[in-house]
């Protein structure tokens, strides 16, 4: 749900007109919406460059996931983590687009660590993975960009801790 749409349901459940501080937040939300889908353009347009950069960070940090018995042996398995790359980027840029936390909460973080301890994937490695991918995505970005898209990143990387 939009920041707007939580404003105008929030107010509205309590029967009362939108605060100064909820305004406010409105207010920056709209002044920053074509840098928000700026940068989102740029996660979607340079998403194979940012997975090919931070697969090779995670595999440089963690080489026993790649290794022989590893949770990224061989090709198939290796795509299958990639994928999961490819799934968080999307879902940050669904948050920025948003510029709110909540989508990438219901779709990308409620019952991830339950998620991949069935599956046997280290959770630390997915938080490295994580990181690595913000990393990889900052390179690409301006500073204010970054101040966009990091605590998106951040969210998961808290969420999955």
């Amino acid at each position: 749900m939009s920041l707007v749409s939580q404003v105008i349901l929030s107010s509205d459940n309590e029967l009362r007109y939108p605060s100064i501080g909820e305004l406010e937040a409105i207010q920056n939300y709209l002044m920053t919406g074509e840098r928000r889908i700026i940068v989102s353009s740029i996660l979607r347009d340079k998403e194979k460059v940012i997975i090919q950069k931070a697969s090779k960070a995670i595999f440089q940090l963690h080489p026993e996931y790649i290794a022989p018995g590893g949770n990224a042996e061989g090709a198939r398995r290796r795509s299958l983590c990639l994928r999961d790359y490819s799934w968080y980027l999307r879902l940050i840029t669904y948050g920025i687009i948003d510029g709110d936390k909540e989508a990438i909460e219901k779709i990308g973080i409620i019952g991830v660590r339950e998620m991949y301890n069935s599956l046997e994937v280290p959770v630390l490695g997915m938080i490295d993975a994580i990181k690595c991918l913000k990393n990889a995505t900052s390179e690409l970005l301006t500073t204010e960009d970054k101040t966009i898209v990091g605590p998106y990143f951040d969210f998961i990387i808290q969420g999955m801790s």
